[in-house]
C-alpha cells in the first residue's frame, strides 16, 4: 500500500470521534480522506452509492471477503459492513491520509493485515458522561441507548489491552483532545504536505 499511513480511529458512540474528525477535516482540508465502507443494508433516504457506502449484495460482499479483498468486516443487526483494500488504496492514491472509523473488532482485524496504520482510541471520561452525551442527542430509544452503553463498557474494557492502540485520547475537553489528536498525526500531516509540494 503506497501513500501516507492510514489512521484507525476507534471508540464508543458518543466519545466524540465525529466531532474531532470534523475539526481535523476543516483545519486540514484535502489532507485526510475517508475510505468508503461496503454494506449489505439498503440505502437510507439521501444516501449515495459510492459516497456514503458501497451498497452491495450479501453474495457479492461474501465473495470479495473470501477473496481476501477486505481489511476488516463485521455484521450488525443482520447486515454486513466492511472496509475493502481498494477503498483505502483509492484514498491513498489521492495522496491523502486515509481515516478508518472502526469498532474494537475492526481494530483487531486490521492488526492481522499488512496495513500499518496509527491506532487511536477516543474515549469518554466516564460511562456516566457518555450516557449523558447520548441522552442529550435525543436520537436513541431507551433500548438502543442501553445497547450502546453495554457496547461502550465492553469497548472500554477491551481497549485497555496493552499495545492495541498507539494513543488513547480521553475526550473530557474538546480542545485538549483535539490538540492531542493533532500531535499524534502531525508527522503524517507534514509528510503528506511535503510530498504534495514535490
Amino acid at each position: 500500500m503506497q501513500g501516507p499511513r492510514p489512521v484507525v480511529l476507534s471508540g464508543p458512540s458518543g466519545a466524540g470521534k465525529s466531532t474531532l474528525l470534523k475539526k481535523l477535516l476543516k483545519d486540514y482540508e484535502n489532507i485526510f480522506g475517508f475510505s468508503v465502507s461496503h454494506t449489505t443494508r439498503q440505502p437510507r433516504p439521501g444516501e449515495v452509492n459510492g459516497k456514503d457506502y458501497h451498497f452491495v449484495t450479501r453474495e457479492q460482499m461474501q465473495r470479495e471477503i473470501d477473496a481476501g479483498e477486505f481489511i476488516e468486516h463485521a455484521e450488525f443487526s443482520g447486515n454486513m459492513y466492511g472496509t475493502s483494500k481498494g477503498a483505502v488504496q483509492a484514498v491513498q492514491a489521492q495522496n491523502q491520509i486515509c481515516v478508518l472509523d472502526v469498532d474494537i473488532q475492526g481494530v483487531r482485524n486490521i492488526k492481522r493485515t499488512e496495513l500499518k496504520p496509527i491506532y487511536i482510541s477516543v474515549q469518554p471520561p466516564s460511562i456516566e458522561i457518555l450516557e449523558k452525551r447520548l441522552r442529550d442527542r435525543k436520537t436513541e430509544t431507551e433500548e438502543s441507548l442501553q445497547k450502546r452503553l453495554t457496547a461502550a463498557r465492553v469497548d472500554l474494557e477491551l481497549s485497555k489491552e496493552p499495545g492495541l492502540f498507539d494513543r488513547v485520547i480521553i475526550n473530557d475537553d474538546l480542545e485538549k483532545a483535539y490538540s492531542e489528536l493533532k500531535e499524534v498525526l502531525l508527522e503524517e500531516i507534514k509528510k503528506t504536505e511535503e510530498s504534495r509540494k514535490s
